[in-house]
């Protein structure tokens, strides 16, 4: 490629940046009453300080987890224990401290013998610190423990809220500090564990993991499972069910339960494609194999990274491949995040906004350049509607996050804003030299977790020096540092859209009846600009009439459902609520039911609605989406 060859030149010497800020001698457990509190006014952040973890792998880290759980579904617990491996950083470090939340901790033992532990005080957010007092010699310690019925990184799903209705199901959910309810552990993403587990179940169920996973193992109630790969914690996850396996090329496929097995495999048939191109263009892909797990609508995200094993919502089970770019996304993890990733949370955007970039890139390699348009423009207004809603401080890259929940950071910032500075780099340097300069990037850093300010730094000793006329330091901190959008940056556009805008502003004048606009040849990108576009306020005439014509109160697409579902709250249009408590009551995706449980709460009657619906969802919906939205209920 052009100018690679400089590149490398350039940064030939990966150990320059291979490591964090916390790995110098920041005593992260002494200073972690401090941490967890909110700061005072003015207080500076130390970059690379986990301010979500009571664990102090700079004395103590943790290298490697042996898990050996039993499901009981019965009494929905996880029943058995870990065994971590680690490496002391000074000898005479005999403390090991573990994140844990709601664990019954029943023993900790070093080769059989009990050692003296401690926990701590519960913090609401992060849990209980569990502290290990080490023999001198020992090398791993064994923890035996069982999860709460409540743990916040488990849902237990009983036969009615499956799509088979024969058999319960299990899955966790580890972002961002909820791998500590399911295992006692360093949880923090700047400390990567190999790790291999044993887990038994029923014998009608099948248990996954974020692993190498055997497509043809027997169904005898024991499976283990081996990442030689160092993660995070919070890509362990694992799923018990009643799932089959279908092939969608030689190192992709997809895992769902039999009614939706075959449905899925045809709406994701690209994911091969999607592999080959983006291993083309940005390195190999490093995790042997690229599988999906398709989850029970409750499951809070569209979708999870888990390397190996991405797990799905089947609410983008379209038909019609409209909704796919959440597999590029997922996929797009493999390099950004899952191989380079984050080290704290502040960090985030180093994983989101990458994979975002990448997720545009790769759908357009995949399905033309006027989808990526489409796609882009919508981006854009999602990310400028965060910005409206979201506080200045909330619209930064590198959020402050001290004395808040971990969750908190989620929105379109490190997402949408992540992604359209990159893509500002990649305008002002040309697409090739980005190119160049992203795989170079996910060579020097795989399998570490860096911060923004060794991302800084490598921009510094890279590009920064390579185009000194076309970038400039300054302008790439407040891109990192300040709220909003710098002035100047790229503004996607569309001219499909174009054609959309003078569709709606037609039909609003009265120019045009809904039954005579033509969309035979939308796509949801068409149908989801058409509607997201609209005025706050539409008469009942109106309302009627578009649903007479489309058909959108009873449209399959979640999507197109969302945004109409948001007008007809917005106008209170009754003839669309039927449809709206089904929806929130049999989809859990956060993305999908928060908005439409925020516009519910704005009026008296809004409320008591969404109220009875949260009462009937909230059994079938997992942890995190009561959290997000109980507070619009009350």
């Amino acid at each position: 490629m052009k100018n690679y060859g400089l590149l490398a030149v350039v940064i030939g010497a990966p150990l320059l940046f291979a490591c964090t800020e916390s790995e110098k001698s920041v005593n992260t457990h002494e200073m972690a009453k401090a941490q967890l509190q909110t700061p005072s006014e003015g207080a500076v952040i130390a970059s690379g300080v986990d301010y979500h973890s009571f664990a102090n792998p700079d004395e103590v880290k943790v290298t490697h987890l042996s898990l050996d759980l039993t499901a009981d579904f019965d009494n929905r617990q996880l029943i058995g224990e870990v065994t971590l491996d680690f490496t002391r950083t000074q000898p005479a470090n005999n403390r090991l401290v573990l994140d844990t939340r709601e664990l019954d901790i029943k023993s900790v033992t070093v080769e059989g013998e009990s050692v003296p532990f401690e926990l701590g005080e519960k913090d609401v957010d992060l849990g209980t610190s569990l502290s290990i007092t080490l023999p001198a010699q020992a090398e791993r310690v064994t923890v035996a423990y069982a999860t709460s019925s409540a743990a916040s990184g488990v849902q237990w799903l009983t036969p009615a809220q499956t799509a088979g209705k024969q058999h319960p199901f299990l899955f966790t959910q580890a972002q961002a500090v909820h791998a500590r309810s399911f295992i006692p552990l360093q949880d923090s993403p700047q400390v990567r564990v190999t790790y291999d587990a044993t887990i038994r179940t029923p014998k009608a169920l099948l248990a996954v993991m974020s692993a190498a996973n055997d497509p043809a193992t027997p169904r005898d109630g024991e499976y283990t499972f081996n990442m030689p790969q160092p993660i995070p914690a919070y890509l362990i996850a694992l799923a018990i069910g009643d799932l089959k396996f279908k092939a969608m090329g030689e190192r992709t496929g997809v895992y769902a339960e039999p009614a939706l097995l075959e449905s899925a495999a045809k709406e994701f048939e690209d994911t091969e494609a999607m592999l080959e191109v983006t291993e083309a263009t940005f390195g190999a892909y490093q995790w042997d194999r690229y599988d999906l797990l398709i989850l029970p609508p409750s499951f809070p995200f569209g979708g999870m990274e888990n390397p190996r094993l991405s797990f799905i919502t089947p609410t983008v089970i379209a038909g019609d491949k409209s909704l796919v770019s959440l597999i590029a996304h997922e996929l797009a993890h493999s390099w950004s995040g899952n191989t380079v990733t984050n080290a704290t949370w502040r960090d985030l955007w180093l994983n989101e906004g990458f994979t975002t970039y990448l997720t545009y890139r790769i759908m357009e390699m995949i399905y033309g350049h006027e989808r990526f348009k489409k796609e882009a423009v919508l981006g854009y207004q999602d990310l400028q509607n965060d910005i409206a809603a979201l506080d200045e401080n909330d619209e930064i890259l590198a959020i402050d996050l001290r004395g808040r929940n971990p969750d908190d950071v989620f929105s379109n910032i490190p997402y949408e804003k992540g992604a359209l500075f990159l893509r500002e780099i990649e305008h002002k340097i040309g697409r090739e030299n980005f190119d160049a300069f992203l795989m170079q990037y996910f060579k020097d850093f795989a399998f570490k977790s860096i911060t923004t300010d060794t991302f800084i730094h490598y921009l510094e000793a890279t590009l920064l020096q390579q185009y000194p006329d076309k970038l400039d330091a300054e302008r790439i901190k407040s891109w990192i540092f300040t709220p909003g959008i710098p002035q100047g940056a790229p503004v996607p556009e569309s001219d499909a859209f174009e054609k959309i805008d003078n569709t709606r502003s037609a039909w609003l004048a009265g120019d045009a009846t809904a039954a005579s606009i033509d969309t035979t040849q939308w796509t949801v990108h068409e149908w989801l600009y058409f509607l997201n576009n609209m005025p706050d306020s539409l008469s009942s005439a109106q309302l009627k009439e578009l649903d007479s014509a489309f058909s959108l109160t009873a449209t399959k697409n979640n999507e197109i459902a969302h945004s109409w579902l948001m007008i007809a709250v917005k106008n209170q249009y009754e003839p669309a609520y039927e449809r709206l408590h089904d929806y929130l009551v049999t989809i859990g995706r956060n993305k999908l039911v928060k908005p439409l449980y925020r516009e519910l709460s704005k009026t008296p009657q809004g409320k008591a609605f969404a109220k009875q619906a949260f009462e009937q969802a909230k059994p079938g919906y997992h942890p995190l989406t009561v959290r997000a939205n109980e507070g619009f209920v009350k």
